[in-house]
């Protein structure tokens, strides 16, 4: 096995190396020459499509058809994408793996998954009248500068809102590149524009000259943590400054007279220039090395490194992590390359092994960290086999040690050794997937169809799996010619019993595919009737919808159904689909009731409800104030319910209430009162308190209200107009119907005790006990006493003493006495 240094590279005070990922990546016949490479962030899709400024030799109709073809790392065809929209004047990935291309005309597309399904918009802006030029991409937007060299942002894909940024100054834009928000004071994109000898800085509101000198420059790159900015001047010279323009750091003579045609950052601490077949890598302090290839070159720039593409291979290049070199650094002493070497030994059964763990025993749980975190970072299974062995051993003599680490670094270079497999193609590094996250690494892997893969990682870090399923099986609603009950039967037969799993989603797959019946019958396997409804409306599955959404027993998802239907259909057809459905029509009742009477009305009638509808006459007549149109209403009830024999009672109801409207219509006229909206009882009251006792004893005798009703309407009448001297009349007459009493209480919550008094001594029918309190209540302590004296009721006489002052209490004791001696 070759060293695990054997792919390093010294340049100057930093070793970085090259790792060859994969071999054979390409067809040959690719010509990649002719060809734009774009690669995604973090190892990755590769758009590839034809360079149409470049001359190519016809071959055939079908060989030069345009298509933008997505290829893994490993050169395998993931997706063809036909094109036909125009010439491509930018394309980019987002770090989610989104594919965007630009047309010159200011059209743009974004992929969201490789299978081709995309969602456009315009860039406005006069983008379709200048045309775009160019574009930059960050990991979650892009600029489009455009022929009039104006530039616009897009700062999201989720939400697209293209916005112009300030206007630059005029002359020719060399080169340009744009520092993500992220990393600007303004939180807003900034763009690096190289116009004449100078660079100008251009954001949302201004544009600022930074004064460079030795321009102009042909090239311009940002570092992955904008805080570098490489520059190619027309001289072959790479200058490497801060982001603020401060401070020149490195300066590199490339000595070629040929600008290169790409320059991109490998990670933060190097620059990479690519001629055709040349590499220059360019560190720290201006040195460099070179690197010779026998075919076209691309770069891919990520994180942590740079991608190299060619005909035949896959490069990854890199600084060696720190970790890495402290433990395979040639002559290092540091407690981890000791460890490794301690490992080895016992390998060999030399004594010498136990020397070396002594002699790193003060530091052996820093060794282990430190060998565990290399194995992360080493590409090759034997090297990272080997570290984890040597942390093994080092834990194995450590008294304490938390295996937590090793035992996440053991399951995350099984996952990553998996997607790194040729047939896969991501060769993630141990940054880029802490970067990316499991969850979604597995649904890159859903993208690319690799569902076996996903579902054993998924299984293996323990995350869910549904997503993994769902895709599945949408993909084969979309891919399936066969018998739609045949797919069903499939889908549910692999997907029973598993956690989670959105029938929904494949149903709404199968309904976007023309696929109706396939749909509806996937829906019959969804649980949650929220998800179910919608859908089924959408497949016309009408009566189905509002079935499922009544079993569900949520009001407002059956109200949704209702309100669709309503507005669909005819509604005729409306009451017959929820005719036979009571808890529907209940709905649909006591919505109708607050908010559409006249669909109240047409129910009743469709459904012969006639008391229904006579009750609905009664209470719109109730809400209006002109007589002859109440009269009509009630008219109309009446008429109603003629019409069936079960309802005399309520004919007749209604027939007193016109009598009634014909006597307030004539109270209105002769006393300039109004008197409608009132019930029979409300007019008689209304009548006395108006000092009209005889019109309402003429209502009394005409509608056969009793006496006992009269009489206490009466008594609250005469109480609320304080007609003290009628009560007062009325306390001489001999019989009341309701009795006394309720004259007492009336008039006492009226505040008139003495007027109260007077019907005291015609409570015949109470006990001493009821008049004593009466007494009271009447503030006449004297009196009660009297009462209780009557009854020589000592007991009482003597619960009396304390409410007595004055004269009264006085009086008290003397009937105290006076029964106390007999």
């Amino acid at each position: 096995m070759s060293k695990a240094t054997a792919d390093w590279e010294r340049v100057g005070d930093r070793f970085y190396r090259k790792t060859q990922l994969y071999t054979s990546v390409f067809d040959p016949e690719l010509e990649l020459e002719n060809h734009v490479l774009v690669g995604a962030p973090l190892s990755g899709a590769i758009a590839i499509y034809r360079d149409e400024n470049k001359l190519y030799a016809y071959r055939s109709s079908n060989a030069a058809r345009p298509s933008i073809d997505i290829y893994t790392c490993s050169g395998k065809l993931i997706h063809r994408i036909n094109w036909d929209k125009g010439s491509i004047h930018g394309c980019g990935w987002s770090e989610d793996e989104r594919l965007i291309v630009v047309t010159n005309d200011g059209t743009v597309r974004i992929y969201h998954d490789l299978s081709g399904d995309f969602i456009p918009f315009s860039l406005g802006h006069g983008a379709d009248q200048h045309g775009v030029v160019s574009c930059r991409f960050w990991s979650s937007g892009f600029v489009a500068l455009l022929g009039n060299n104006q530039l616009v942002s897009v700062s999201r894909y989720d939400e697209p809102r293209p916005t112009l940024l300030a206007t630059p100054p005029e002359g020719e834009i060399l080169s340009w590149a744009v520092i993500p928000p992220a990393f600007t004071l303004s939180r807003s994109v900034e763009a690096i524009l190289a116009i004449d000898d100078t660079i100008v800085i251009i954001d949302a509101s201004e544009a600022q000259d930074r004064k460079l000198q030795n321009g102009p420059f042909k090239h311009i790159s940002v570092a992955p943590n904008a805080k570098f900015i490489a520059l190619y001047t027309q001289d072959g010279k790479v200058w490497v400054i801060s982001s603020d323009f401060e401070n020149r750091l490195t300066e590199y003579d490339s000595r070629v007279k040929t600008p290169p045609k790409d320059l991109q950052w490998c990670g933060n601490n190097a620059v990479v220039l690519a001629w055709e077949d040349e590499v220059h890598l360019v560190g720290p302090n201006g040195a460099a090395s070179k690197h010779y290839y026998d075919s076209w070159v691309h770069l891919s720039p990520d994180i942590d490194g740079l991608r190299i593409f060619t005909n035949d291979v896959c490069e990854f290049i890199q600084k060696v992590p720190e970790v890495s070199e402290e433990t395979f650094r040639l002559g290092s002493t540091s407690p981890a390359s000791v460890l490794l070497d301690a490992a080895e030994q016992l390998d060999r059964k030399s004594p010498k092994a136990d020397e070396n763990i002594q002699l790193i025993r003060p530091n052996l749980d820093e060794a282990v960290d430190t060998c565990i975190s290399a194995a992360g970072h080493e590409f090759s299974v034997h090297w990272q086999k080997q570290l984890l062995k040597a942390a093994s051993f080092g834990k194995s003599v450590l008294d304490l040690y938390n295996s937590d680490e090793f035992v996440d670094m053991c399951e995350t270079l099984r996952v990553l050794n998996a997607v790194r497999f040729f047939e896969i193609g991501l060769p993630l590094s141990f940054d880029q997937y802490t970067r990316l996250t499991p969850a979604n690494l597995v649904q890159r892997l859903i993208n690319r169809k690799e569902y076996l893969l996903a579902i054993k990682i998924s299984e293996h870090l323990d995350l869910p799996l549904d997503k993994i399923y769902v895709h599945w099986a949408r993909q084969k609603v979309r891919s399936s010619t066969g018998d739609e009950e045949d797919i069903c039967a499939e889908i549910v037969e692999r997907l029973q019993g598993k956690r989670g799993i959105s029938f929904e989603e494949i149903a709404q797959t199968a309904y976007e595919e023309g696929r109706g019946k396939l749909a509806t019958e996937l829906l019959e396997h969804e649980p949650r009737a929220g998800k179910q409804v919608p859908l089924l409306l959408n497949v016309e599955e009408d009566s189905l919808a509002l079935d499922k959404a009544i079993e569900s027993g949520d009001t407002d998802l059956v109200y949704h159904v209702l309100l669709h239907l309503k507005k669909k259909l005819p509604l005729a057809t409306f009451f017959r689909t929820i005719n036979g459905r009571p808890v529907a029509t209940a709905l649909v009742e006591a919505s109708a009731w607050d908010q559409d009477q006249e669909l109240l009305k047409d129910l009743f009638y469709q459904d012969d409800r006639r008391l229904d509808s006579s009750n609905l006459l009664l209470s719109d007549s109730l809400n209006i104030t002109d007589a002859n149109a109440r009269n009509d209403k009630l008219k109309m009830a009446s008429k109603i319910l003629q019409e069936s024999k079960d309802q005399s009672l309520q004919v007749r109801a209604i027939e007193e209430e016109q009598k009634l409207l014909k006597f307030q219509d004539a109270f209105k006229r002769d006393l300039d009162e109004d008197f409608s909206g009132l019930s029979i009882n409300g007019t008689i009251y209304k009548l006395i308190r108006l000092g009209n006792v005889k019109r309402s004893q003429k209502v009394q005798s005409e509608f056969k209200v009793s006496d006992k009703v009269y009489w206490w309407i009466r008594l609250r009448a005469l109480v609320s107009r304080r007609d003290w001297r009628e009560l007062e009349d009325m306390s001489k007459l001999r019989k009341s119907p309701i009795g006394w009493e309720p004259f007492i209480n009336e008039i006492l919550s009226a505040g008139n005790p003495k007027l109260a008094s007077l019907y005291i001594p015609k409570c015949t029918n109470l006990t001493v006990e009821e008049r004593v309190e009466l007494w009271t209540k009447c503030g006449l302590i004297a009196k009660a006493a009297e009462e209780a004296a009557k009854a020589r009721n000592l007991r009482l006489l003597e619960s009396l003493r304390d409410k007595a002052t004055g004269q009264a209490a006085t009086e008290v004791e003397r009937l105290i006495q006076q029964v106390s001696k007999k």
